[in-house]
């Protein structure tokens, strides 16, 4: 199996996808981002790197994760032939991981100590924790005030497998202002640590780095789904929020042109409801190019350049970005994007429970909500893959509190 692969969408030497990406960063955490950059290159072509990523995540992840036949969701609305892949049966019960082991293996080379990450949902907070507790190394994870209440189940998990979770009262105390901190933080101990920040996006090389990492998830479908049906999928669906569980879904299958690759962002409250939304790349008028974080892409955006306030029920959705390569992957027509509401993720969830036995974190719920609409509408004969990048327990909290509304 070829673990890392390019294709014809993919960043130039200095980490652009078109106009979308590159390095805007304080002079200070340069040496450390050339030093990742050069380590990520050689471990690219490493057969020893390879062959312990592969290890890890066959022995300790637990992949290959499961394509899952969704036979009676299937029935029930009469259209094309539904699977999902589902990353929920990973350790830590999301798609995170995977970058974060291979990020622990590139922080080891570096001679790093100590993982340093942001997390909104969660997930990828427990995933950096869990690879620090794997390889040795001490862990600090930040986590905006209003996640960590939404999101109690996994500050507890982070907290037991030994991380500092430091939570983050600046701006909306959200998922934007975790990875804000990180970063300070970041400048401050360079020499000791590594930042595993958590989505395809950032300063060159993070976005095309946690692609490569994530891209074990499309080149299992593609194996997985020709093994159940003799061909491609018709149509590959994922959730955006930054893009990790996205482009790992997708970048298998972006040089193949018979395959329709569809993104759902959160509509929140509605696209039309300034500030009640984190829709980027579906019409929303105050979505325009910029630079935050360390890259520029598509954010929502004040009138006066500021970086707008957003809403999604789901936390690792909440983010007024897209990662770069998916902004160049809309500009270039190769992605679709749609978004889809609170209220349609939630009704998403109970379905898919009710029908496969399955519960969809709330940023999946979305992917899954824009399927149960696209399915009925197509041949009997084509075949959906939906991605499912985790699985709810995190949510649980939250569902009860909703609930009572």
């Amino acid at each position: 199996m070829k673990t890392f692969s390019t294709s014809t969408y993919d960043a130039d030497s200095q980490g652009y996808f078109g106009p979308y990406g590159g390095r805007y960063v304080p002079e200070a955490l340069i040496p450390a981002l050339d030093e990742l950059t050069r380590v990520y290159r050689a471990v690219l072509h490493d057969r020893e790197f390879i062959q312990e990523f592969e290890h890890l995540l066959h022995t300790f992840v637990g992949r290959p994760s499961p394509l899952t036949f969704a036979a009676n969701l299937t029935r029930r609305l009469g259209g094309a032939q539904i699977y999902l892949k589902n990353e929920g049966c990973n350790l830590t019960g999301a798609h995170k991981i995977n970058h974060c082991v291979g990020q622990g293996l590139i922080a080891k080379r570096l001679g790093k100590t100590t993982l340093i990450a942001e997390t909104g949902a969660g997930q990828h907070g427990v995933a950096t924790a869990t690879v620090a507790a794997k390889m040795g190394m001490q862990c600090v994870v930040f986590m905006g005030e209003v996640d960590m209440h939404r999101q109690k189940p996994n500050v507890d998990i982070m907290k037991m497998l030994g991380a500092s979770v430091i939570s983050v009262t600046d701006g909306s105390r959200t998922l934007k202002d975790a990875v804000n901190a990180a970063i300070k933080h970041w400048i401050a101990h360079a020499s000791d640590s590594h930042y595993v920040l958590g989505s395809c996006l950032g300063p060159h090389p993070y976005p095309s780095m946690n692609r490569d990492f994530q891209s074990i998830t499309g080149t299992e479908i593609a194996e997985q789904v020709q093994n159940a049906t003799g061909k491609l999928p018709d149509f590959v669906m994922a959730c955006v929020g930054g893009g990790s569980n996205a482009m790992g879904a997708f970048n298998r299958f972006l040089d193949e042109p018979s395959v329709r690759l569809i993104g759902v962002e959160a509509g929140g409250e509605g696209v039309e409801k300034v500030g009640r939304h984190a829709s980027r790349l579906t019409g929303a008028p105050e979505a325009r190019p910029g630079i935050l974080h360390g890259y520029r892409s598509i954010f929502l955006q004040t009138a006066d350049g500021g970086i707008d306030t957003t809403h999604s029920i789901s936390a690792g959705l909440d983010y007024p970005g897209v990662g770069p390569q998916l902004a160049y992957l809309h500009e270039c027509k190769r992605v679709e994007f749609v978004s889809e509401t609170d209220d349609e993720a939630l009704t998403a969830l109970r379905t898919l429970a009710r029908e496969e036995g399955i519960i969809p974190a709330l940023e999946s719920s979305h992917a899954v909500a824009h399927g149960l609409k696209l399915a009925p509408t197509l041949s009997p004969k084509m075949t959906m893959i939906i991605h499912l990048s985790g699985r709810a327990d995190k949510d649980l909290h939250r569902l009860e509190v909703v609930s009572t509304l």
